[in-house]
C-alpha cells in the first residue's frame, strides 16, 4: 500500500519539462464539420455498383482513377441517373427491422452535389432484386420514371418525378427489361419474343406488341440492351451472338440480325451442346458509343448456356459495316462494361472480384486498375 501510494504521489507531481510543455502547448481548435461538394458531372465519371461483396455505388473519375463519392444503394435496389443531371434516383425496398418488419418500396431522390436525401416517393411494390440495368429507367426528358414490378405478376410503376408521386401501374404480363420511348412511354422485351410498347396516357395506358423476333426457349435475348436516344433505337443481343437493332416507336421496326462471330470471321454461334465457340457473356455484356456507332461486346470461349461467363476479350463492332474491327484480349476478365459518350471515350470494366478497370477507347490501353472498385453494373452520365 505504501509503495502504491508513493507511486501515485510521484505520478501526480509533473516533471519540470512536462509542466513547461503543457503551459506552452497551443490550444486545440474545435473541428468544424463540413460536407464535400461534387463538381459538375463529367462525361468521364463512372457510377459502379459494389456487387454482392461491397455495398453502395461508387462514383469514379475515369481520368484520375480517384473515387469522388458514394451513393447509398443496397442489394435490393436499382439506380438511375437523371438525363438532365439534376438528381440521382434509387428504386429500393427496405424493411423497418432490416430483414423483417414492415416492407417499404420507394424511389429515393438524392442531390448530386452533396448526396443529401431530398425525397422519398412511395411505390405500391417493385421487383425485389437489385443491380439490374433496365428494371428502373427514366424518360429522356427526365420527367417520368418506370419501375419494373412483380407483385404478383409483371407490371410497371409509372412515376411522375416532377410531382414525385405515382401516376399509375401498368399490367405487363410476361414482359420485362424496360426502355423509354420518347413521346410515347416505354417498351419492354417479352417472353413470347415480341417487344411490348406502352403508350402512357394521363390515367390509363395501352399496350401493343410487335411481331416475334426471337425465341426465348431456343436463343434468348440478354435482358440488357444498348439504348441510343439520338436515334430512338436499341441494340439487342442473343445468347448465341445475334445482334439486331430495333427502332422504337408506336410501331417498332425490327432490323435484320447478324452474327457477331461471323462479323469477326469465325464460325457463327449455335445451341449445340459441348460445341465450344466464342459467345457473349456477362451481366452487362455490351455497350454502344452513339456518335461512332461502335458496339463493345464482352466475349468468352465456351458453349451455349454460358451467357453469364465473364469476357476474356473485348470485341469492337462497327454497326454501320457490321464488322468486328478490333479484338482486344483482357488481362483481367470482366462481366460488366460501359462506355462514356464524349468525343474521347473511356471504357469502364468491372468483374466479380470487385476489380474495376478504366480503358482508353482509342488505344485500348488500361489507364487505371482499381482493387475493390466495384463488381456490379455500371452507369455513366448521359453527356455527349
Amino acid at each position: 500500500m505504501a509503495i502504491s501510494a508513493g507511486s501515485a504521489a510521484w505520478a501526480q507531481t509533473p516533471a519540470p519539462a512536462a509542466a513547461t510543455a503543457a503551459a506552452t502547448r497551443a490550444p486545440v481548435e474545435p473541428e468544424e464539420p463540413f460536407t464535400h461538394k461534387l463538381p459538375e458531372w463529367s462525361p468521364h465519371w463512372g457510377f459502379v455498383r459494389g456487387g454482392w461483396e461491397n455495398g453502395g455505388t461508387r462514383i469514379w473519375n475515369g481520368d484520375t482513377g480517384k473515387m469522388l463519392g458514394l451513393v447509398a444503394t443496397g442489394r435490393w435496389s436499382d439506380l438511375a441517373l437523371d438525363p438532365k443531371r439534376r438528381f440521382i434516383y434509387v428504386a429500393e425496398t427496405i424493411w423497418t427491422k432490416v430483414n423483417r418488419g414492415t416492407r417499404q418500396d420507394m424511389i429515393s431522390v438524392y442531390d448530386p452535389v452533396n448526396m443529401a436525401l431530398l425525397a422519398e416517393i412511395p411505390l405500391p411494390g417493385r421487383l425485389i432484386i437489385g443491380a439490374m440495368k433496365n428494371n428502373f429507367v427514366i424518360s429522356d426528358d427526365g420527367k417520368t420514371g418506370f419501375v419494373y414490378n412483380f407483385s404478383p405478376a409483371s407490371s410497371v410503376n409509372v412515376v411522375d418525378l416532377e410531382k414525385r408521386k405515382l401516376s399509375q401501374v401498368v399490367e405487363l404480363p410476361g414482359c420485362a427489361s424496360l426502355v423509354p420511348v420518347a413521346g410515347i412511354g416505354f417498351s419492354a422485351l417479352c417472353s413470347d419474343g415480341t417487344l411490348a410498347t406502352v403508350t402512357v396516357g394521363p390515367k390509363t395506358s395501352t399496350v401493343t406488341n410487335s411481331q416475334p423476333f426471337f425465341k426465348a426457349a431456343e436463343d434468348g435475348v440478354f435482358d440488357f440492351y444498348a439504348y441510343d436516344r439520338t436515334k430512338g433505337e436499341i441494340v439487342t443481343l442473343t445468347y448465341t451472338g445475334l445482334v439486331r437493332t430495333v427502332k422504337l416507336g408506336a410501331t417498332p421496326v425490327i432490323g435484320e440480325a447478324f452474327s457477331i462471330q461471323a462479323a469477326a470471321g469465325v464460325r457463327p454461334g449455335d445451341t449445340k451442346p459441348l460445341d465450344i465457340n466464342w459467345f457473349p457473356g456477362g451481366r452487362q455484356a455490351m455497350t454502344l458509343h452513339r456518335a461512332t456507332g461502335m458496339l463493345y461486346v464482352l466475349m468468352h470461349r465456351g458453349e451455349y448456356w454460358t451467357q453469364k461467363a465473364p469476357g476474356e476479350e473485348l470485341w469492337v463492332v462497327d454497326m454501320a459495316t457490321r464488322k468486328v474491327v478490333k479484338r482486344v484480349p483482357l488481362k483481367k476478365e470482366a462481366g460488366n462494361i460501359e462506355v462514356t459518350q464524349d468525343a474521347k471515350p473511356l471504357i469502364f470494366l468491372s468483374g466479380d472480384e470487385g476489380l474495376l478497370q478504366v480503358m482508353d477507347a482509342a488505344t485500348y490501353e488500361i489507364k487505371h486498375t482499381i482493387e475493390r472498385g466495384g463488381g456490379g453494373v455500371i452507369a455513366t452520365p448521359d453527356i455527349d
